[in-house]
């Protein structure tokens, strides 16, 4: 499809007149017409408004010329999975779980491997063959090459540490010193549990990221623990293979 189609077809999708899109993104009915008949299209600060309007990239609004990838992990990117800025803009450039909010989630790339290890492991691809791909493939990717101008004086980092120094002090019976936090997207993690009345609710956005870690406890059996935490609070649960029969341990606000 064309930017006059795409536009077009937006705009009615979302139950909005020529006039009524053209108040949104400041312009005038006649430049929105313009651009659904194909004699101009937006500039570039109105197709960032039209893109953080409608929830879809610009690249898509061009009718999509590239072929866009995360120039972090590598993954292909669609509306679904591009990064945001803190004000709602789409970062084309990254994944949001690589990039949220402003904020680059991987600085040791190592870290981002065994993340990717664990996901993409299976009977065809053994873990050495996936983490010797990811190696090759994350060397090739922009974040990677210019990884020493995006340092951000070891804040991240310094986050971290602290996180993992007040989970361990929670001091949760069975379960071992964490010492790894990875980010996890909050669909993955999003684990509904059972209330004592009965009822049963989720805690995480889906759509969000946060960091965490599964640890083995240290009783043995078939349960493991799950960790997972943000700039708020910090939750413990213990589940089964595959996130079966969740518990919750602890939820502490930060």
């Amino acid at each position: 499809m064309e930017t006059k189609d795409i536009i077009r077809e937006l705009r009615t999708k979302n139950g909005l007149s020529q006039e009524e899109l053209a108040e949104k993104v400041f312009v005038t009915r006649q430049a929105v017409s313009r651009w659904e008949t194909g004699e101009t299209i937006p500039n570039t600060e109105t197709l960032k408004l039209l893109s953080k309007l409608f929830g879809v990239s610009i690249n898509t609004l061009l009718g999509s010329p590239r072929e866009l990838v995360c120039q972090c992990c590598g993954m292909p990117l669609k509306d679904t999975n591009i990064s945001t800025e803190k004000d709602g803009f789409f970062n084309e450039e990254y994944c949001k779980w690589c990039y949220a909010d402003g904020e680059y989630m991987y600085h040791n790339m190592d870290d981002l491997i065994e993340v990717c290890v664990k996901t993409m492991s299976s009977e065809q691809f053994s873990s050495e063959q996936v983490r010797e791909y990811m190696k090759e493939k994350l060397n090739s990717l922009d974040y990677w090459k210019k990884y020493k101008s995006l340092d951000d004086g070891g804040k991240f980092e310094e986050f971290k540490h602290k996180l993992i120094d007040e989970i361990n002090a929670l001091g949760a019976e069975g379960m071992p010193k964490a010492d790894k936090l990875n980010a996890l997207v909050g669909g993955y993690v999003n684990l509904e549990y059972r209330l004592p009345n009965g009822k049963t609710v989720k805690f995480l956005d889906d759509n969000a990221t946060y960091l965490g870690n599964q640890l083995e406890c240290e009783f043995g059996g078939d349960r493991c623990f799950g960790v997972v935490a943000n700039m708020d609070f910090i939750l413990i649960c213990t589940y089964e293979e595959n996130g079966a029969n969740p518990e919750l341990v602890i939820y502490k606000k930060r």
